[in-house]
């Protein structure tokens, strides 16, 4: 089965059933896992984190499995000062991961897919129009 991240818009995440998959665990029961869900503000930060220079630089790491974030940013002929400033940027919101490799950073992408669900009529009321 292939990893999948689920990204809503303009929603928080439901955590009121929390309590019971604990308690659950607790007392030795099988609990079926929660899909990954990552849930973004409003329309424009979804465009800002998920512009196509992001969505590159996703995909060069899924398929090229780079071993930092100089080889990441040779594999996309972009500066490593820009690469690095958008990949923390995707770190802070949990689209990629880091890991130690001697002393470089190694980003990785636990998923292959991402699912977005946009909810219309529903849209933030404090976005700014141009």
């Amino acid at each position: 089965m292939t990893p999948t991240l689920h990204v809503e818009i303009g929603t928080t995440t439901d955590h009121s059933d929390l309590e019971d998959s604990l308690a659950a665990l607790d007392a030795g029961k099988d609990v079926d896992p929660e899909p990954a869900t990552l849930s973004i503000e409003n329309l424009e930060t979804f465009g800002r984190v998920f512009r196509p220079t992001s969505l590159e630089l996703l995909e060069a790491i899924v398929e090229n499995d780079p071993s930092s974030i100089r080889e990441l940013a040779r594999m996309v002929d972009r500066h490593p000062p820009e690469v690095t400033t958008k990949i923390n940027e995707l770190v802070d919101y949990g689209l990629v991961e880091f890991e130690r490799d001697g002393r470089a950073k190694r980003p990785v992408v636990w998923y292959d897919e991402i699912d977005v669900d946009i909810r219309l009529g529903h849209r933030s009321t404090d976005a700014t129009h141009a």
